[in-house]
């Protein structure tokens, strides 16, 4: 590739380090002459996924999500509130998105990252568009008592495909999710029974006992960096800021289009394009879907 030897004595690292620095596209632009990237990785290739469950013990259901080194943490909180007018036999779901100054040098204390409210519009829209949720399973009594599922996910470390991290550790929570045993007091109240037990039931529970969400419909997403005539799979920060186009597609685990989003740069010319990002999520998803399984049946032998 006519650069220095990575491999060889420490000025020719600095060398390589240096024009990196300097010059970060044609570095990664060499690389993808031969079909690879700088960090080894085909084209085509997604780095290295791990999800651990239930990595808040104080939630209702929580996940840790790695993919490469961007990290995410997913956890949600239930509570019991009165059903919408509209809607009186169904619950409810609120989603927020974070990230503090310690996931990445370009968010400033202080500051809103720009990026955040985007990825939480973006995973409000999938979670809800797929139907991944049934919402009247959040019912409790119609009219007068459903669960709220508070999701918040935290972004520790960005180093590229946000949305993809945090997608997975939301699906990864919600699958975790237990909610909590509760039954009506005197008053006609909905009063959630404790761990011990001792909350005393003088009528017959709403649910008898701690529970899972069905869910169907689970989505999934791949983000792909689109440059000269190559698609990139999985792009790392450094990719992203140095090559224009990005396009994530999500699909549901029966390989059904979910969302598609593409924010600003050039428009696309051809639909093959679009189509060689669709196989490559469908992929993506098998992965992902092992993924998950093993982690919730590790999670089920504990």
């Amino acid at each position: 590739m006519g650069l220095p030897d990575a491999a060889g004595d420490l000025s020719s690292e600095m060398e390589v380090d240096a024009f990196r620095r300097l010059f970060p596209l044609r570095f990664h632009e060499r690389h993808l002459a031969e079909s690879i990237r700088p960090d080894g990785r085909p084209v085509g290739g997604a780095r290295d996924t791990s999800l651990a469950l239930g990595a808040v013990g104080s939630s209702d259901g929580s996940a840790l999500a790695k993919i490469g080194s961007t990290t995410m943490l997913a956890a949600v909180k239930m509570e019991v509130m009165t059903p919408l007018s509209e809607s009186p036999e169904e619950g409810c779901i609120a989603i927020e998105f974070h990230m503090p100054p310690i996931c990445s040098p370009l968010v400033r204390p202080g500051r809103p990252a720009d990026a955040a409210p985007v990825v939480a519009k973006q995973l409000n829209d999938t979670i809800v568009s797929s139907g991944m949720i049934n919402l009247k399973e959040l019912s409790l009594v119609s009219g007068k008592a459903a669960w709220m599922a508070y999701l918040d996910i935290y972004c520790l470390d960005a180093d590229g495909a946000l949305f993809d991290a945090a997608l997975l550790s939301a699906v990864a929570a919600l699958s975790h999710l237990r909610i909590p045993q509760v039954s009506l007091n005197d008053d006609g109240r909905v009063v959630v029974v404790s761990e011990e037990g001792e909350e005393k039931i003088d009528r017959e529970p709403v649910n008898k006992e701690k529970r899972k969400l069905n869910l169907t419909n689970i989505p999934f997403s791949l983000t792909c960096v689109l440059h000269k005539g190559y698609i990139l799979a999985d792009p790392t920060a450094e990719e992203e800021s140095i090559m224009g186009t990005l396009v994530t597609v999500a699909l549901d685990s029966s390989d059904q289009l979910v969302s598609l989003y593409k924010p600003g740069g050039p428009v696309l010319a051809h639909t093959s394009v679009l189509k060689d990002c669709v196989e490559l999520t469908k992929k993506r998803t098998v992965e992902l879907q092992k993924i998950l399984a093993e982690a919730i049946s590790d999670m089920d032998l504990e």
